[in-house]
């Protein structure tokens, strides 16, 4: 078991403004880096003035969703509740972390506004997944017709809004974040199963063929650990714990890897006793993704520590069981970097890759957690420093556009036509590169 955490979160404090962080405290083992810290600093400051104004779109109101390698304005401006919300959050983070520039209030309550105005829907309640640029709600076919919603959507929109009114006091965020918790729990939350239904229909019916549970779940972790840091409310409390032991206890495999669908009952919706061939079929489905299993292990230890449980061994024990297992299996040891996808095919004991390439999401959740294992687990044969240290080699080498700015959207090292990719899209911000940096500058902070 490691040593405790320290007990109590990060607390920002600027005029009469107290911002709690989710960051938990770590026990400290290695001595900081001077010039890591630097690089990560540095590499903050330049993820934000390359989105930062360039993606606030004056005209309509939230954020210009598609931007090509070298910033210009490209393909379809639609808007996602995902992305909108993301940068919600990463304003707001950006907030309270430098509260001395006053255009980042000025850029997040642009994203809470359109939000409130364009995002959510007036008759049913609840946002809608994809709106045009202007805001009017279109249909999606990657999740139907009719205006359809999802957990996934409006979880990010509970994280963006809670993060909003802890680094603001914004009372019409809170008054927001909760109507959508509320709303989820009228309409996707499972009473009889637990856990959340992921499709919806516009007026909340959740959708229960095919795939009616899934890992995306694992954003409502999370957007639950940041609610109730700022609204310690019962209710809230319990479906935190709730589905923090779903991930927890159901999710992750003996082996130390994330099952990814399920039927309503929590049955893992598998290929694995089909053939090669079929499996290879629905590997969309049914895959290993290291990227999500480092996400969750830092979202379960995040969740643990609000909800103030952060000493309980079988937590720690699955979030290193998550890591190991990725180290062991999608983990590049000659340059560094994660694999995208794996699987066990029927028969074989060795993990088999089945997209090697990079992309820059995984490589973001992996620093973050690499450095959490690495205070914990200081003597582990895994030596979790080094690889942090490989891993932030790697993302400077291979990720981060040193001209334009911003990170590629796959390392260049087995893409290397990524150069040329979009910076920015619907299904890509700042969100995952920006948090593993703010959540390892505060870890290399400490070890000064």
């Amino acid at each position: 078991m490691p040593n405790s955490l320290s007990g109590k979160p990060v607390n920002f404090i600027y005029g009469a403004i107290v911002i709690t962080a989710l960051s938990f405290s770590l026990t400290v083992h290695h001595p900081a880096s001077a010039n890591e810290l630097q690089e990560v600093k540095n590499e903050m400051s330049a993820v934000l003035e390359a989105w930062y104004p360039t993606v606030i779109d004056d005209e309509h109101g939230g954020y210009i969703s598609s931007f090509s390698h070298d910033w210009e304005m490209t393909g379809s401006q639609e808007k996602m509740i995902v992305t909108q919300a993301r940068h919600l959050w990463t304003l707001s983070k950006v907030t309270a972390l430098f509260p001395d520039n006053p255009d980042y209030p000025e850029y997040a309550a642009h994203g809470f506004d359109f939000l409130k105005d364009h995002m959510w829907d007036d008759e049913y309640a609840g946002f809608f997944q994809l709106v045009t640029r202007e805001g009017e709600p279109i249909p999606d076919s990657s999740f139907g017709e009719n205006y359809p919603k999802t957990l996934y959507g409006n979880a990010y929109a509970i994280y963006g809004l809670a993060a909003h009114y802890g680094a603001t006091g914004n009372p019409g965020s809170l008054d927001l974040a909760k109507q959508t918790f509320r709303w989820l729990e009228t309409h996707s939350h499972d009473k009889e199963h637990g856990g959340y239904f992921q499709q919806l229909e516009r007026d909340g019916t959740p959708r229960k063929d095919g795939y009616p549970k899934d890992y995306n779940s694992m954003h409502i972790l999370e957007a639950l650990t940041e609610l109730y840091a700022v609204w310690p409310d019962d209710l809230v409390r319990k479906r935190l714990d709730e589905i923090f032991h779903i991930f927890r206890d159901t999710m992750v495999s003996d082996r130390g890897y994330t099952k990814l669908y399920f039927s309503e009952n929590w049955t893992h919706l598998s290929y694995q006793n089909a053939s090669e061939a079929v499996i290879r079929e629905n590997i969309d489905r049914d895959h290993i993704s290291p990227g999500t299993d480092l996400e969750i292990a830092f979202f379960l230890l995040d969740a643990a520590h609000v909800l103030g449980i952060e000493d309980d061994p079988e937590t720690w024990r699955v979030a290193k069981l998550l890591t190991d297992h990725t180290l062991q299996t999608g983990w590049d040891s000659e340059t560094g970097g994660f694999y995208n996808t794996g699987y066990y095919f029927p028969g074989d004991d060795e993990l088999t890759i089945t997209s090697d390439t990079k992309s820059w999401w995984p490589q973001s959740e992996g620093l973050n957690t690499l450095l959490i294992m690495a205070d914990m687990y200081p003597d582990d044969p895994n030596d979790y420093l080094n690889k942090f240290k490989q891993q932030w080699e790697y993302i400077s080498e291979y990720l981060i556009d040193h001209e334009h700015g911003g990170w590629f959207s796959s390392g260049l090292d087995k893409q290397p036509d990524s150069a040329n990719s979009r910076k920015s899209h619907i299904w890509k911000g700042n969100y995952h590169s920006f948090r593993a940096l703010m959540e390892v500058m505060e870890r290399l902070e400490q070890k000064e």
